[in-house]
């Protein structure tokens, strides 16, 4: 049937089995994050899985992968170097379903491998590119390998296999067609299958193939422990084990992100012309094996195989191309990327320096274009405000990473209000140093076939300098937006729908932000309170709208979702959401007022005490300095618990949340996060030392009856303002939420003061 016995490639069970425990290890303990995108059936429903190649380890992840979400074994090819090291790494590839590129008679012996129902997995770029320059001058994919001095073309054995392999399950539909029984019979021998049905069904299946993209990140350039293990007992290591070892160990042992695109599957099969089925019909009466299809583009005899060859070639050409294209637009863009595409479009410009606060904003606008953008796929750090919400001033963890990258490789240097790009940026490098020398250009290359990458980065860099603070303040109340939608899809999934289940919250927890059409002078910042939404002052928001004011109503981190995104959040994280907010808000208005709600009151007062500018008054009901509920004092106790049982994987301490009975159900989490009430004790304790630092205009709303907050709060916080402009006001009431419900005038009062501050201050 083919020049290869299944014998010499027999998949050993074991073998497979001891490879799925090594990868479950890796990922458990070695910090390698693998994701698999979109998970949608694809896997099932491919044939022949195509991927990148960067790292040594990645030709055996795909089966492994394949493996465990259909159970099917996969016959992966493989650089035949490998099988030459020893017998026993070649043993285990082969025991594994690995065959090596060189070997005869490979492609029949996949296709009957398909049609027996295996996956094969193949790597057209034909080993690794480890500079990822896939793009020749004139933007056409081609791959250059340190032996060769062309670039060269992709391989195409993959659409050779597909398409002629589809050619053959035409042949046997028509002889199914023809009642042909003898020669049906003789194939399902030939191929070793079950029975005649098996043949029938795979027959009546398009082969499929299913381009993926594999896109690490970050590259590192540090020693790991590969390095310095091999570098204890080998002395001297030569440069190019030196390169691996750094990149790839880092890759394995420190946390990275391996992300596996899968793309929509590509159907091999065309429609062929009468003739085509005639010259096929021809050719068929002489074959007896899949090797006699497969040879026949290497032994064409006559006119009519000559044809026929052509067909094929032309064919199998268009469909290389096609899922290289989808293979390298499928990229997982980061902001690596974004980055050193800014980089590299600047020095192309000649501009070697450039203003710190220029490539923040030209990075931050780049991915905010991208957001919107179609066929372009995010990793989830820039689909996550949460994780770039500073990008603008420089603070992301993910972008100090990449410059402290930059430096260690001599890239970049950061002068006096700049960054300074280095002359190595400008050098050229061998394919085996590169990734170690210059990892900006092989972020770069990477990215460079998607279209719309390379358009927002220029239309960033363009804008960065023009941009308007009111459209810059849209884009971050989006990240406000994203961010409430990102924290709500993420933690309404499976470990966290049993407290879930349990809350009562229908109102909307989402941020919103009202612009009167006419000129706006005043501005009004609306803060929630303690486990609420924005939704608590809502009412109050749409009213200051209706009177042409400018609103937004802010979200503090971890509200508004699940109370299991309050468990790890910080205070801070509460204040910086107010101070975002309160940056929205500035570029739409000439004067703010912050009026804030029990825990939200505190924090106005926190955010006035630094004495933003425009700011005219700031105003706090409720706030808390003393609660009447006494268990509060047990909550560093309890906290310091569930710290100590945090190293135990399965076990949310003794008590990680208590329940809530709240005044306002539709609003308010039912379940606390105990994490939450030790942050909104400290957050009180450190609001009394900065209270005397305030100096805008000051009102205090208290009721005289709170059964919540200790009344003698608002005396408290009173007397130790120390500005002259400052009220105290009481409501007689025994409800904490008096702004809410709008108990004894309060919306009036704070009507009346918000239209004062806003006078006084103009």
């Amino acid at each position: 049937m083919t020049n290869i016995s299944r014998d010499t490639y027999t998949i050993n069970d074991d073998y497979y089995r001891w490879s799925i425990r090594f990868f479950e290890a890796v990922r458990k303990h070695l910090g390698l994050n693998l994701k698999v995108h979109p998970d949608d059936g694809f896997l099932k429903q491919g044939h022949i899985f195509l991927f990148n190649h960067f790292a040594r380890f990645e030709t055996f992840i795909p089966p492994y992968i394949i493996h465990g979400a259909t159970g099917a074994y996969s016959r992966s090819v493989a650089d035949h170097g490998l099988f030459e090291v020893n017998e026993r790494l070649s043993k285990y590839l082969r025991g594994v379903g690995a065959i090596p590129n060189n070997q005869p008679g490979l492609l029949a012996f996949l296709a009957a491998e398909i049609l027996r129902g295996r996956k094969v997995v193949m790597f057209p770029e034909g080993g690794m590119v480890k500079d990822r320059r896939v793009l020749d001058r004139d933007g056409n994919f081609g791959v250059l390998f340190p032996k060769g001095k062309e670039r060269r073309k992709h391989h195409r054995g993959a659409a050779v296999l597909a398409f002629t392999l589809d050619i053959f399950k035409k042949r046997i539909l028509d002889l199914y067609e023809k009642g042909d029984e003898q020669r049906i019979q003789r194939w399902v021998a030939a191929l070793e299958l079950e029975d005649e049905q098996q043949l029938l069904t795979n027959a009546n299946e398009p082969t499929l193939i299913v381009p993926a993209t594999i896109t690490f990140f970050p590259i590192r350039v540090q020693e790991n422990v590969l390095t310095r293990t091999v570098g204890l007992f080998s002395g001297e290591v030569p440069k190019r084990t030196t390169e691996e070892l750094l990149v790839e160990g880092n890759l394995i042992f420190r946390d990275t992100d391996m992300d596996i695109r899968l793309n929509p599957p590509i159907e091999s099969a065309k429609n062929w012309r009468w003739w085509d089925k005639r010259l096929l019909n021809g050719y068929f009466r002489k074959i007896t094996s899949l090797n006699d299809l497969f040879g026949l583009r290497d032994r064409p005899e006559g006119i009519a195989e000559r044809m026929l060859v052509r067909r094929i070639n032309d064919q199998s050409l268009q469909l290389r191309d096609q899922y290289m294209h989808a293979i390298y637009t499928g990229t997982t863009v980061n902001l690596s990327h974004l980055s050193s595409g800014i980089i590299t479009l600047l020095i192309r410009q000649k501009r070697m320096e450039v203003n710190i606060g220029h490539f923040h904003r030209a990075l931050y606008l780049a991915l905010k274009s991208l957001q919107t953008a179609t066929n372009v796929h995010l990793h989830r750090s820039l689909c996550q405000p949460d994780r770039y919400f500073d990008l603008l001033d420089g603070e992301s963890a993910e972008l100090e990473r990449f410059l402290e990258t930059c430096r260690e490789a001599d890239l970049v240097a950061k002068a006096s209000g700049s960054y300074r790009f280095l002359d190595k940026l400008c050098q050229e490098f061998g394919f085996h140093e590169v990734r170690l020398e210059n990892p900006v250009v092989v972020y770069a290359n990477e990215v460079a076939p998607i279209p719309n990458v390379r358009e927002a980065i220029q239309e960033a860099l363009q804008k960065a300098s023009t941009i308007r603070d009111k459209e810059l303040s849209s884009f971050l109340f989006d990240d406000e937006i994203r961010a409430h939608a990102w924290n709500r899809e993420h933690f309404s999934q499976e470990p966290y729908r049993e407290i879930n289940d349990e809350e009562t919250a229908t109102e909307s927890g989402a941020p919103y932000l009202h612009l009167p059409k006419e000129n706006i002078q005043i501005g009004v910042l609306l803060v929630h309170g303690f486990l609420a939404s924005p939704a608590e002052l809502k009412n109050f928001g749409d009213c200051l709208s209706k009177l042409g004011y400018a609103v937004m109503g802010v979200r503090l981190a971890g509200h508004g979702t699940s109370p299991w995104d309050l468990k790890n959040r910080t205070r801070e994280d509460w204040l910086n959401s107010v101070r975002r907010g309160y940056r929205i808000l500035s570029a739409f208005a000439g004067q703010i007022v912050v009026v804030g709600f029990s825990t939200g009151g505190a924090l106005a007062m926190m955010l006035a005490a630094e004495h933003p500018k425009k700011l005219s008054g700031v105003a706090s009901v409720s706030a808390p300095l003393v609660y009447l509920n006494r268990k509060l004092v047990f909550v560093p106790l309890v906290q310091g618990l569930n710290k100590l049982t945090d190293w135990l994987p399965s076990f949310e301490g003794p008590m990680p949340f208590r329940v809530n009975e709240s005044e306002h159900p539709d609003i308010n989490y039912r379940n606390i996060p105990v994490h939450g009430l030790y942050q909104l004790r400290a957050l009180i304790e450190e609001l009394e030392d900065h209270l005397a630092e305030i100096k805008a205009p000051a009102l205090i709303l208290q009721g005289d009856d709170d059964q919540v907050v200790k009344p003698d709060s608002a005396r408290l916080i009173f007397d130790k303002l120390t500005m002259k402009d400052k009220t105290l006001q009481w409501v007689s009431s025994g409800r904490h939420g008096i702004f809410n419900e709008d108990i004894g005038g309060t919306c009036k009062f704070l009507l009346d003061f918000i239209k004062r501050a806003g006078s006084s201050a103009s």
